[in-house]
């Protein structure tokens, strides 16, 4: 069995968080500490990140099964930041039975943007994408300092809190170049729309307006695929509205999860 890091702060519901590409449990932890106030706060490292061991192929159906694994079998709430948002609805598909319900914290169910006929979808530039995964192999230590570059990108405060990343980042070890391929290869193949308009459980998204990655747009779209979602937009939040706005982000999952959370 893969050896899946854990954090658990608090008691009460449980609420499972996944981070995002390349990061690892670090960079919840003091956000986690806050919301363990009321809840059971769980932080996992997705398989090749962080403390847990890697896994072969780095793929979202390999990733849901180990996470599953790792976890209490109650169900519970979810809460995917990022790449983790394509991870825990995908474990909501496939594991129906674990997931009570879900928060998308900037997160996208097809990450790629779309302009296909009258199917236009709000996504990541293309480019983008692809540029990541050209420069991975040449130079992965600049290639991920880019990319926090551009989740803080646009915010007042961006210099401090691209030195909280780094600091945060940096407490564990870069997952290896395999396993950072694959999960942008997740986020540039993955399209889970469908999963998203057949849940039958209750869903919150959390969008930063200033977000350079996940456009504030796409909360809309998402509303139209499952009309009972619960669309929060923090208007000068970026990517990471857990770091640059805590406070807001924790009441609006705090009512998320004494409303709409058994």
């Amino acid at each position: 069995m893969t050896k899946i890091h854990l954090e658990t702060f608090g008691k009460g519901k449980s609420i499972v968080l996944v981070h995002g590409w390349a990061m690892h449990t670090g960079i919840w932890r003091e956000f986690a500490q806050c919301l363990a106030l009321n809840y059971q706060v769980i932080c996992v490292d997705l398989p090749g990140h962080g403390q847990s061991e890697k896994i072969e192929p780095f793929t979202l159906e390999r990733i849901s099964e180990e996470l599953v694994n790792a976890l209490p079998k109650e169900a519970c709430c979810w809460l995917g930041w990022s790449l983790g948002a394509t991870v825990v609805l995908d474990i909501a598909a496939c594991y129906p039975e674990r997931v009570a319900a879900l928060i998308l914290l900037a997160g996208n169910p097809r990450f790629q943007s779309s302009s296909v006929g009258t199917n236009e979808w709000p996504g990541m530039d293309n480019r983008l994408l692809d540029n990541f995964a050209s420069h991975l192999a040449k130079d992965c230590q600049a290639t991920l300092l880019r990319f926090l570059s551009l989740q803080v990108s646009g915010l007042p405060q961006h210099k401090v809190f691209l030195k909280k990343l780094k600091s945060a980042v940096l407490e564990c070890a870069a997952p290896d170049k395999k396993t950072l391929q694959g999960g942008l290869d997740i986020l540039k193949q993955k399209d889970l729309r469908s999963i998203l308009s057949r849940l039958n459980i209750p869903v919150s998204v959390i969008l930063g307006g200033l977000d350079t990655l996940v456009p504030v747009a796409v909360g809309q779209k998402m509303q139209l695929l499952f009309p009972r979602l619960e669309l929060n937009i923090i208007d000068r939040a970026g990517h990471l509205p857990f770091l640059s706005h805590s406070l807001e982000t924790r009441a609006i999952i705090s009512r998320f999860m004494d409303e709409r959370c058994n």
